[in-house]
């Protein structure tokens, strides 16, 4: 028997991805909870699959909302960060359109390589109350820099000949890789595609190579 932490036995060896107890507990529960449902899983059953006791998984989290909302944060936190240090970004460092792209690609990168696809549990009815009110406004946060970064480019395509912020628009295409991700039909390409697609029916589809190299530079400066 390997030891957790003071007090904390394992049954067996560390065999999930994670430096850290806690690491691994996430680690269960997102593949539990998005293969069997938030509802279906216990934190027994979470403490079964990391091989500790479920006492023992009480002293990393009090509750299984605990679990849930950390996940939940983890989706949008690493996108939120760099829309934040994007926008921040004087005018001449960086094209209003490669921006915009940059901070889709990136996105979409994040949940479509996360080892599971917890964008999932963005629809359950539990991630939608008060309870996860930081989540929530995390993830409102980034949607409103979406728009703030659309709403600064001068475009004409028929998303925007529908009064669709352009913004807007690359935020509902990415979360959209959430569905195919679900659907088994996300490809390592699939975030470029869906951040190409917003700005192509914003009318910029001439200019995309030109965007590409913009959007490229600026995932690398913050790399």
């Amino acid at each position: 028997m390997t030891s957790a932490g003071p007090g904390r036995p394992r049954s067996q060896q560390p065999s999930r991805p994670g430096a850290t107890a806690r690491d691994e507990i996430l680690d269960a529960a997102a593949e539990l909870f998005t293969t069997q449902g938030f509802a279906n899983t216990s934190t027994r059953s979470i403490a079964d699959a990391v091989g500790i006791r479920q006492s023992s998984l009480y002293h990393h989290f009090k509750t299984k909302d605990d679990i849930l909302e950390d996940l939940l944060e983890g989706t949008v936190l690493s996108g939120l960060t760099f829309a934040r240090a994007v926008a921040a970004l004087p005018l001449t460092e960086g094209p209003d359109a490669g921006r915009l792209h940059a901070v889709a690609l990136y996105d979409g990168t994040q949940l479509c390589s996360a080892r599971w696809n917890l964008g999932v549990l963005y629809h359950l009815p539990e991630a939608r109350s008060a309870r996860f009110a930081r989540f929530l406004a995390n993830r409102q946060e980034l949607r409103n820099l979406y728009g703030d970064l659309g709403a600064a480019l001068s475009l004409a395509g028929p998303a925007v000949e529908l009064g669709a912020n352009p913004g807007d628009l690359a935020f509902r295409l990415v979360e959209s890789l959430i569905n195919l991700r679900a659907d088994g039909m996300a490809t390592p390409s699939s975030p470029l595609q869906a951040a190409d697609a917003g700005l192509i029916l914003c009318g910029l589809g001439r200019e995309l190579p030109a965007i590409r190299e913009q959007s490229a530079a600026l995932i690398k400066s913050f790399a």
